[in-house]
């Protein structure tokens, strides 16, 4: 009978255990699910604290394009004059410059990818000296510093397992940049700020098995895939290619790019963002929503096709936030890299210009 009593007892405390777990669990599903519909876990994101850089980066827009010769020097030299000055403090980043002009042989963007650089610079008064004293450089050998690159990113161990891993999917990038028409280096500036900061924010993982394996990371909660996309931006993106009223709309040729082949398109979307075999889906995604954001822009008077600063800004945002106006902000999520700072849409701008990657994916 005490045994009875005894074994009564302890099951009843076992089936009371059950029931508060199952009741815990239940609490946390629904907290989850009001959290997300109410956006109480989006980040606000944050305005980059050098927007002014950003905006007067692209004000001398075409100065470039009328680059002269100075004091009987030409203007192909005035470039290389600036990239040996910049060998001398930063191989590394000098080497990904002149290559660039060597395969685009573009005065304009070689330029561009100095002043991003000069970002770092400003207040470095022995660069800004030696440039000064740019036509004696080619007689001067003593480097600065060793071959490590100005941005901060490039030279953590995260940077060159991300690399390696982004070429993986070059054929399947490029594939979606020829249907969508868009850029593969503009997609893989949105990627690289997504798995940067997943990276972070996923330290044991990534020491675990996205290092030995130099894979991407691949989201399958709130935001979606490699490319972060969550569920109802998606949906926005198929409506604006089906919605001839949209400002988004792209035209009769991108209607049915993303058509669903079954009756469950809940169930096929998830699966086309999170095929860990098979990224095509999150690029073309990514390169839809760009398309529509940029369309959205240019009916209103506002070309912002060559701002990936910007455009890494909206992409991150949403489109809630995008608002065509004269002079938009540069922000976005918070991003630590080594302890650095960044906003997303920077972040997206400095790899774009730098270099990294521009034999997989020219500028």
């Amino acid at each position: 009978m005490k045994d009875n009593f005894i074994r009564n007892k302890v099951l009843r405390r076992i089936i009371f255990a059950v029931v508060v777990l199952y009741a815990l669990a239940g609490f946390f599903l629904i907290t989850v699910f009001i959290a997300v519909k109410l956006h109480l876990t989006n980040d606000p994101g944050a305005v980059d604290f050098n927007d002014r850089f950003f905006t007067d980066f692209h004000k001398g827009e075409n100065k470039n394009a009328v680059l002269v010769a100075n004091n009987g020097v030409s203007a192909d030299s005035q470039i290389l004059n600036r990239i040996a000055v910049l060998q001398q403090f930063h191989p590394g980043n000098a080497r990904l410059v002149l290559e660039t002009y060597f395969q685009t042989q573009d005065i304009a963007l070689t330029e561009k990818m100095l002043d991003a650089l000069d970002l770092y610079l400003k207040d470095n008064t022995l660069y800004q000296d030696k440039l000064t004293e740019s036509s004696q450089i080619f007689a001067k050998n003593d480097v600065i510093a060793l071959d490590s690159n100005i941005f901060t990113w490039a030279n953590t161990e995260e940077w060159s397992v991300l690399k390696e891993a982004v070429k993986k999917d070059k054929s399947r990038i490029d594939s979606v940049s020829r249907i969508t028409g868009l850029s593969s280096r503009l997609m893989t500036a949105m990627l690289i700020g997504e798995q940067i900061r997943l990276f972070d924010s996923k330290r044991e993982a990534f020491k675990k098995w996205i290092s030995p394996l130099k894979i991407l990371v691949n989201e399958t909660t709130l935001s979606l895939g490699v490319m972060g996309i969550k569920e109802e931006t998606a949906i926005l993106i198929e409506n604006g290619l089906k919605d001839k009223s949209s400002i988004y709309y792209l035209g009769e040729e991108y209607e049915n790019l993303l058509d669903f082949k079954t009756s469950d398109p809940k169930t096929e979307r998830y699966q086309r963002l999170t095929n860990p075999r098979d990224h095509t889906y999150p690029y073309l995604y990514c390169a839809v929503y760009l398309k529509q954001v940029m369309q959205q822009w240019k009916r209103s008077g506002y070309d912002i096709s060559g701002k990936p600063e910007i455009l890494a800004t909206l992409y991150n945002l949403g489109f809630s936030v995008s608002q065509p106006k004269p002079n938009p902000k540069v922000g976005g999520s918070r991003i630590k890299v080594d302890g650095i700072e960044y906003t997303f849409g920077r972040l997206a701008f400095e790899y774009y210009y730098s270099g990294e990657l521009s034999r997989e994916f020219p500028l």
